[in-house]
């Protein structure tokens, strides 16, 4: 057997160590690029989402190197993700490409399903060898999410743009290659070291801009063309409402085990939208509340084009904007997005941000020095 995966950010790292440590053999698709999205929207719906499209050039790439198992996650509720695997599995039958689908439901308290499908995959492995790559996998995870987070903040700071991108290709080649949780520590000590070594520009002056909406579209940069990137060598420091770790966290850990709590979500919500819209369409209204209270200069949401959860989000977003008083910008994202475009009014955004915090600036210079005259 020879499994593969899609791409979503670096998820690739730990699915690939996870494997690896009990004898499976994978292959990792290319990455992403135009060929990949070619061959997803030529074979793939016209109006399926561009995370789906981009999943069936990840898988017919695959193929070609030589993969017959497909490992994919399933959904639930209103996002169209649930039905991914099956028209999917659909397309490649169609094309007559031989690859098997191995479906991994979320749990939601039934971990029956999911340990039948881990033993599937891995030829029957036992509890104990499942629980020791899992281990090594997760640890791989939250060490990317951890020096993910300094990333943007050493990134909007950097003398020289370029250099902590350059730093972080390193570490995460550096935590792929890493053999045990030991080694993993090491690395991650590493990571921290090189990252805190990138000389910075003297003045501190950065923008904050939180990100918010779907998924997939956050955690893949070849997908959202690199935002992040561009905003971080803009001067802007980055805050994500999603990392991977905390999603599996949330959703496949606490979820299952009924220790979920999305009150404070459905309450910084519940003036705009009082009910579960599927994916991450509420979270994208609580989050940039939440952003709002803790004082950045603004929040950027990002979805798939025709991505309804999102969709409900941005025809909300404007009344929260003017309610809590942060610039809202939305990218609905599909195969003919540019990077050229998305600089564009991500320059323009941030031109009107700085303009913003300036006014702001002067108007609480001129307030305490009215205040000064009133006591004198």
């Amino acid at each position: 057997m020879k499994v593969t995966f899609p791409h979503m950010g670096h998820l690739h790292v730990p699915l690939r160590s996870f494997f690896a440590a009990l004898g499976v053999e994978t292959v990792v698709p290319p990455p992403i690029g135009r060929e990949t999205l070619a061959l997803g929207t030529r074979y793939a719906p016209e109006f399926a989402c561009l995370p789906l499209k981009v999943n069936v050039g990840n898988f017919l790439q695959a193929a070609r190197m030589g993969a017959d198992t497909v490992v994919m996650a399933g959904g639930v509720g209103p996002c169209r993700f649930g039905y991914y695997a099956q028209v999917e599995r659909e397309i490649l039958r169609d094309l007559g490409v031989k690859l098997d689908m191995v479906v991994l439901e979320p749990p939601q308290g039934h971990w029956r399903e999911l340990w039948l499908g881990l033993r599937a995959i891995t030829g029957g492995a036992d509890l104990k060898a499942i629980w020791r790559a899992g281990k090594l996998a997760w640890r791989k995870l939250t060490a990317l999410d951890e020096l993910e987070r300094e990333l943007h903040r050493v990134r909007a700071r950097e003398a020289t743009p370029g250099a902590s991108t350059e730093a972080w290709r390193k570490i995460v080649d550096r935590l792929d290659r890493a053999e045990a949780v030991s080694e993993v520590e090491e690395v991650a000590r590493q990571g921290k070291a090189l990252l805190a070594a990138i000389p910075r520009r003297e003045d501190d002056d950065v923008l904050r801009v939180g990100l918010v909406g779907e998924i997939y579209t956050l955690l893949e940069p070849a997908v959202n063309l690199e935002v992040e990137r561009v905003l971080g060598e803009m001067g802007v420091e980055v805050e994500r409402s999603i990392y991977l770790s905390d999603w599996v966290k949330t959703n496949l850990v606490f979820h299952s085990l009924h220790l979920r709590d999305d009150r404070e979500e459905y309450r910084l919500a519940a003036p705009y939208l009082g009910h579960f819209v599927g994916g991450h369409g509420l979270e994208s209204i609580s989050f940039t509340i939440r952003y709002a209270r803790a004082g950045l200069d603004g929040v950027i949401q990002l979805a798939p084009l025709t991505c309804m959860p999102e969709i409900v989000a941005e025809s909300i977003l404007p009344k929260v904007s003017r309610d809590v008083g942060i610039p809202v910008l939305t990218f609905m994202l599909d195969e003919h997005a540019s990077e050229v475009g998305m600089r564009t009014r991500l320059e323009a955004f941030c031109d009107l941000l700085r303009e913003r915090r300036r006014r702001k600036e002067r108007f609480l210079v001129g307030a305490r020095d009215a205040a000064a005259d009133l006591r004198e």
